[in-house]
């Protein structure tokens, strides 16, 4: 299957949830700040997803090999055990909300466009899963995203981008020397048909991640 792009899709900046997320009340002496913020942003956000349907071909110890391109990780290649189809994905929150947030350097509005890209991105990532699930009937399934484990590092990212083909092109993403995403608030991963209750979170010992969905070790 060829690469598919979403971006003209719905994106609604709530400004109670961004409030409460930012422990302001509504009307205190900041508030008037973030609602301006959170305004800007709604007409400015652009978020965009690539992802593609994908075969998964061969299954090893500590590997697979999705449309010819090998991914190495053995908590990868266990989760995926049941899996014949993978769906590569990568979600950012767009340039256009990345080059707006450069304009804030002072912390308090730093930190609030910091936020506000973080919930756009959740967004769009929510608008992912409910595209693939009802596109591929897929039931329940899970997320997996290079170097959000030990177990499968963040050098991984490059496979995923080689499934997808010209992610930059595309979406306006790319991988830095190390690996990470430019914009930051962008997420490259793998979602897949599995049973059960399984969640990257339940293998990361990190304990104040904000999009945790499970307890460690669970």
């Amino acid at each position: 299957m060829n690469t598919v792009l979403l971006d003209k899709f719905p994106c609604e900046i709530e400004v109670a949830v961004l409030l409460e997320k930012l422990h302001i009340k509504k009307g205190s002496d900041y508030s008037d700040e973030v609602e301006r913020m959170a305004a800007e942003a709604q007409m400015l956000a652009r978020p965009k997803i690539v992802y593609k349907e994908a075969a998964i071909e061969v299954k090893g110890d500590n590997f697979v090999v999705i449309d010819k391109i090998k991914l190495t990780s053995r908590v990868l290649k266990e989760t995926m055990e049941e899996a014949l189809k993978a769906y590569p994905f990568v979600v950012t929150c767009g340039t256009e909300l990345e080059v707006w947030s450069n304009q804030y350097k002072d912390y308090f509005a730093s930190f609030c466009a910091d936020t506000i890209k973080e919930m756009v991105l959740r967004s769009a990532i929510k608008m992912l899963e409910e595209q693939l699930d009802k596109e591929f009937g897929l039931g329940h399934a899970v997320n997996m995203n290079p170097g959000s484990l030990a177990e499968w590092p963040i050098t991984e990212q490059i496979h995923v981008f080689n499934l997808l083909g010209d992610v930059e092109a595309l979406i306006g993403v790319r991988l830095t020397d190390s690996y990470l995403m430019l914009p930051i608030k962008s997420v490259s991963g793998i979602r897949f048909p599995k049973e059960g209750t399984y969640e990257n979170c339940q293998l990361c010992p990190r304990e104040k991640c904000p999009s945790r969905k499970a307890p460690y070790g669970s």
